[in-house]
């Protein structure tokens, strides 16, 4: 059965690869949730992340300070990892698409599917992945993180 984003084993290793900073946008400070023990394998993989929550906008998640929304990110980032329900995706791509610059890629977690969203992103020539987990992806393609420094 094909991938819901068309994406093939050799696109998402080169993201995996070539991707730097990463926003983890609904990232919980809750060890039990899926979402900070993603943000943990990236942080141990040498990305450079982003914790994006405004619940929890100024603490700390795993050592990482914590933004209120993606414009408040103070860097550039190449990957925006969506934790949230696919209805409310949309407004995070959407923050995505606001960004100046662009990231290169908008990640949807498993069971996140916004094709409306999805389709805005693509035709601002950003990358979409979907209904896929990064930590997931690391491990099945054998990716032990970032191969450069770059966004």
């Amino acid at each position: 059965m094909p991938a819901v984003d068309g994406l093939g084993d050799a696109a998402i290793r080169d993201i995996l690869t070539s991707v730097r900073r990463i926003a983890v946008v609904g990232a919980s400070p809750k060890p039990t949730r899926p979402s900070n023990d993603v943000l943990g394998i990236l942080i141990d993989r040498g990305y450079e992340t982003w914790p994006v929550n405004p619940g929890h906008a100024g603490a700390l998640i795993r050592g990482r300070p914590v933004a209120g929304r993606l414009a408040d990110v103070p860097v550039a980032l190449g990957m925006i990892d969506v934790f949230r329900n696919s209805a409310a995706a949309g407004e995070a791509v959407d923050a995505a698409l606001a960004l100046d610059p662009l990231p290169r890629v908008v990640w949807m977690q498993l069971g996140v599917i916004n094709q409306p969203a999805a389709e805005r992103a693509r035709a601002r020539g950003v990358t979409v992945v979907m209904n896929r987990c990064p930590a997931i992806e690391l491990r099945r393609l054998g990716v032990a993180g970032p191969s450069h420094a770059g966004s």
